[in-house]
């Protein structure tokens, strides 16, 4: 159905966000006994949409000096704020209080769409990943690691469960970046778990008692495992369809992983281990261009509780996970979540809150993917260099995405690929 002008202009002025961020007016504010606060949390936040949607504002100051402009006093109801006023925020303003925005805005969240080969998947599909965000600060809750040179690393890291069907983010949390302790991405997961959902993961969540605890709240996973995993037995062997062997999927069987007796313990449940060809690698360092880990034998393992699907449809389901992996790099370099305008924690994960706010309004009020060029426009339009013509002009038009993503698949096979 075509866009209509009423549906972008709660956008230019970002009011919609600003009724929901308006009940947190007076939150943190205890402190103020001389009642002369004038950067409050809704105010706080606002300014980061600001600085999220226009990739020219790259500075706490430069932000400071957007903010004194009339016209933006005007439309966004915010001021001039001092630079010791808009550092000390995040220490007064709780992050957490900006989940109830973000539920508010979940329930408006449009579906983009899902892959046909996913419509039988009885629950939300949500991908989970973790990446770091680099920061300067050089306290020690965020120094991480020390490179070989002696130089340390210091960083923050955001763990991310991002929804594929609203494709955007709707549960996340920052932590230090060591990955030990509080910060491990499986015990950060298993906080969260919640029933109705199929988590698709990498080989660093693969952990018996994890997958036992997914199973247990009543959802499901599908995670890559180790080369070295092998079943304790073997309960059935999965016969494979011609769909299956196109996809490269080499086996598909039903087995017991572990044994009670072991540190590592054993999943309570069947699993299904399907096996796919894929291409050998060697696993690469991060630094000086050294190995960390032995080849690849062009085999990936996939451990999951999903018993009925067809094994090519397990096989695209963590393929497709490469989607997170877009959407985190879309997340830093196009939302400009590469630059923290705070090093505290607080500050970052407030960032995060806003920058995931972002998404959400891209999505509710275009029902795409977020993606570069929206985002674009959208500053464009905020600035007032691209009309509502121009929007409803680029939001109407058809999304092909899926026809040429088939086109070219059908271009490497006949190429032989």
């Amino acid at each position: 159905m075509p866009r209509a002008v009423a549906e972008l202009r709660g956008f230019k002025q970002l009011r919609r966000v600003a009724a929901l961020l308006r009940v947190l007016h007076d939150s943190g504010c205890a402190r103020d006994t001389a009642g002369n606060r004038e950067l409050h949390f809704d105010d706080y936040v606002i300014l980061l949409l600001l600085f999220l949607f226009n990739p020219a504002i790259d500075s706490m100051r430069e932000l400071q000096r957007v903010a004194g402009l009339e016209e933006v006093r005007k439309k966004l109801g915010v001021r001039r704020f001092s630079l010791g006023s808009f550092s000390e925020s995040c220490r007064v303003f709780e992050p957490q209080k900006l989940q109830g925005v973000i539920e508010q805005l979940a329930s408006r969240l449009r579906p983009v769409g899902r892959r046909e080969v996913f419509n039988d998947l009885p629950h939300v599909v949500e991908r989970v990943d973790g990446t770091m965000i680099d920061t300067l600060c050089t306290v020690t809750r965020a120094m991480y690691l020390t490179r070989v040179d002696g130089s340390r690393q210091h960083a923050f890291k955001l763990h991310l469960g991002f929804e594929v069907d609203r494709h955007v983010p709707t549960r996340f949390t920052v932590t230090d970046a060591r990955g030990t302790g509080g910060s491990d991405e499986r015990v950060v997961l298993r906080r969260r778990l919640a029933p109705g959902r199929t988590y698709v993961m990498d080989r660093g969540y693969a952990q018996f008692q994890l997958f036992n605890d997914i199973h247990a709240v009543g959802s499901s996973y599908v995670c890559r495992v180790r080369d070295n995993t092998a079943p304790a037995a073997v309960l059935r062997d999965h016969p494979l369809s011609r769909r299956d062997q196109d996809a490269g999927v080499l086996s598909d069987r039903v087995v017991t992983l572990g044994k009670p007796s072991c540190v590592s313990g054993a999943c309570d449940h069947p699993v299904r281990l399907v096996c796919v060809k894929t291409t050998p690698h060697a696993k690469r360092g991060k630094y000086k261009g050294g190995t960390s880990g032995p080849a690849s034998d062009g085999v990936l393992r996939i451990a999951t509780d999903l018993l009925d699907p067809p094994a090519y449809v397990v096989a695209f389901l963590f393929e497709s996970r490469w989607t997170i992996e877009v959407f985190i790099r879309f997340f830093k370099q196009t939302l400009g979540c590469r630059h923290l305008l705070s090093t505290k924690q607080r500050g970052v994960e407030i960032q995060v809150y806003a920058a995931v706010i972002a998404c959400m309004m891209l999505n509710i009020l275009t029902g795409r993917k977020p993606g570069k060029w929206m985002v674009t426009l959208m500053s464009l339009y905020l600035a007032g260099w691209a009309s509502e013509a121009d929007v409803l002009r680029e939001l109407n038009k058809p999304d092909n995405t899926g026809v040429k993503l088939k086109a070219k698949d059908e271009l490497w096979k006949k190429l032989g690929y």
